[in-house]
């Protein structure tokens, strides 16, 4: 065993996380569920909803059964809805061979599954020997060996997939798996990273010259655009609210959310709503990926029937939080209960 992965399973021993949900049982199912929802999202956020979801989908055929409805309830709140849609799609394309495929090249045929998400299924579920690259293995060995210039380039990414494979031990590769993604979330964070803590500091080039916080090198910056969006909120006389459920393609796909337009005019045009006098009732500020979106949502009371004819359905409050739901509207929602 080379002396990076010596020391960081030493170090895994000691410090690691061994008490995550999906590592007991590590199963090819669980550790999928589990991978998904950690691109993008910490492990504290992602262990309750991990919980959730595998208690109502235990397995494979439950999953590939219920409605996409289903699936993006559970989801809701997590983000990244797409990822939902890809578990939920995956599902169904292995259901008649009642379990996931065990061969790389065949994992990473499935929608949502890359190169690192089915290495670290792999090795995680299976001991198989596949290296990750995900956001803090890019960081650890971007600062070990002090690579110059943005970690995501063609050329860096090259250099950074091999030196993951030239890392790897040929024993213990769920615990290495774990150990070194542990190790950029814990210690070698992107921020203040705790380098006295670090296992292999006294071989790692940025330590060792000074320069930790130079690394990586960032990326050039791009202005994040401002969308602006108007929502109209419709209540009835049972304080039900009126929500359309999203079309799968587009942001907030598959989700519940308020009828929206560019403006407030335009919804209650399309929905032959007298328009709302005044300013939004509420206003937020909601962060995607590449862009800020401002909500402007107006608040009215309309007649039970005013919404049959356009693709809006009835909910109670408390029916409504049971949908899959934008973060925003959940918690526009949850703040009248």
């Amino acid at each position: 065993m080379n002396s990076f992965a010596a020391r960081l399973l030493a170090w895994f021993d000691l410090y690691g996380r061994r008490d995550l949900p999906w590592q007991h049982p590590r199963t090819l199912y669980r550790v999928w569920i589990s991978e998904v929802m950690l691109q993008q999202t910490q492990v504290r956020t992602v262990v309750p909803y991990f919980e959730r979801f595998v208690a109502r989908f235990p397995d494979l055929a439950a999953l590939a059964d219920a409605s996409i409805d289903e699936v993006l309830a559970l989801w809701s709140g997590l983000g990244y809805y797409s990822r939902a849609r890809n578990l939920h799609r995956a599902a169904q394309l292995c259901r008649q061979r009642g379990e996931l495929p065990d061969r790389f090249e065949h994992l990473l045929a499935l929608p949502g599954i890359g190169r690192s998400t089915a290495g670290a299924i792999l090795s995680q579920s299976l001991g198989r020997r596949h290296a990750i690259l995900d956001g803090n293995v890019r960081r650890v060995l971007t600062r070990f060996h002090c690579l110059d210039g943005d970690p995501r380039s063609s050329e860096n990414d090259t250099r950074l997939w091999s030196l993951a494979e030239e890392l790897m031990p040929n024993e213990r590769l769920a615990d290495y798996t774990q150990a070194i993604m542990d190790l950029g979330a814990t210690v070698c964070t992107r921020t203040a990273p705790a380098c006295g803590g670090c296992p292999v500091r006294d071989d790692c080039k940025a330590y060792q010259r000074g320069l930790v916080s130079k690394y990586p090198m960032p990326r050039a910056r791009r202005e994040r655009p401002l969308r602006t969006r108007a929502f109209l909120w419709m209540s009835d006389a049972q304080q039900r609210v009126a929500l359309a459920k999203r079309p799968a393609v587009g942001i907030w796909g598959g989700l519940f959310a308020f009828p929206d337009g560019d403006s407030i005019a335009d919804v209650c045009h399309a929905l032959r709503v007298e328009i709302p006098d005044g300013d939004a009732d509420v206003t937020m500020r909601h962060e995607f990926t590449h862009f800020s979106l401002d909500m402007q949502v107006w608040c009215v009371r309309v007649e039970c029937n005013a919404v049959e004819d356009h693709g809006l359905s009835w909910f109670t409050l408390e029916d409504a939080l049971s949908l899959g739901l934008p973060q925003p509207v959940r918690r526009m929602i949850e703040d009248r209960l």
